[in-house]
């Protein structure tokens, strides 16, 4: 039962750096959660200029927060201004939350770590298999360091000849030295390679947004015969809760899973930093789908 927490002076504060901020249901997710664990503490959204990103991060140690999610355009700028980062955010350079340990800031990256968590409701464990991921940019870089670090045995990373492209060329190279995963990197336009990876594989992921807003009606990278009944689908995008990708999955008989999942998961593992306590998963998703 949801216990209601009254504001006083011993109330904790955690934040959410961003610009914009307002857009983001983190504050509903937290909060309920707080509540429901009885933790006197809240949690409210900041829009965070880059020019005032090294204050507010100081603010966490002065105001004496339980810490802060960060977004756009914050995750790689805040890296410098950090006393500690996790081995996750290390490798892929980037953080979304930051935990405030008696004055020591902690930067930590929860992206991945709430994706692998996810898969999960799929009943789908990807340790020592092969899986292709579509994209290569923030969200899928995440996703591509967290598998290999928790032992996936090959990644298939399907993008377009772009920045991100060139970047992930180097971040792959980082990541064969910390683990023992085999990545293939593959352009867009080779869909010999595309279709042979999705072959191999037992899950595809879209890191895109291809799918939502005015790519509603696309798929990225793929044919719509790469995919069949024992090749689970998984989408980072959670509006539409049912992307075109996922449709088509779905008509093979295959397993599929939109963000959602990973958007609470990636909450709870920050909420379990902050707290020590675990998040209670079912009630939030019941009132996110609300």
């Amino acid at each position: 039962m949801t216990k209601k927490i009254e504001i006083s002076g011993e109330t904790r504060l955690v934040g959410f750096f961003a610009s914009p901020a307002r857009h983001s249901i983190s504050p509903k997710m937290h909060n309920l959660a707080f509540e429901n664990r009885g933790i006197d503490a809240r949690y409210l959204a900041f829009d965070v200029l880059p020019e005032n990103l090294l204050g507010s991060i100081e603010a966490i140690r002065s105001l004496g927060l339980l810490g802060v999610n960060l977004s756009m355009p914050h995750k790689q700028a805040v890296l410098p201004l950090l006393d500690e980062l996790s081995t996750g955010a290390r490798l892929i350079g980037a953080v979304n939350t930051v935990v405030n340990q008696e004055g020591k800031l902690i930067g930590h990256n929860t992206d991945g770590i709430g994706f692998m968590r996810s898969l999960e409701e799929l009943a789908l464990d990807i340790r020592d298999k092969e899986i292709t991921v579509l994209g290569a940019g923030g969200a899928a870089t995440a996703i591509i360091c967290q598998a290999a670090l928790d032992g996936v045995q090959t990644i298939h990373i399907i993008s377009r000849k772009s920045a991100n492209f060139t970047k992930m060329a180097q971040k792959i190279k980082e990541i064969q030295k910390q683990t023992t995963c085999q990545i293939n990197l593959i352009e867009s336009t080779n869909q010999v390679a595309i279709t042979e990876a999705c072959q191999r594989s037992c899950l595809l992921i879209n890191g895109t947004n291809v799918g939502m807003g005015e790519l509603e009606d696309q798929i990225p990278m793929i044919q719509i015969s790469d995919l069949r009944a024992d090749l689970a689908v998984s989408d980072i995008i959670y509006h539409p809760a049912e992307t075109k990708l996922l449709k088509e999955a779905k008509k093979t008989g295959a397993k599929t899973m939109n963000g959602l999942g990973m958007l609470i998961h990636q909450g709870a593992v920050a909420f379990e930093l902050w707290t020590n306590q675990t998040m209670p998963v079912e009630l939030v998703k019941e009132a996110l789908l609300k």
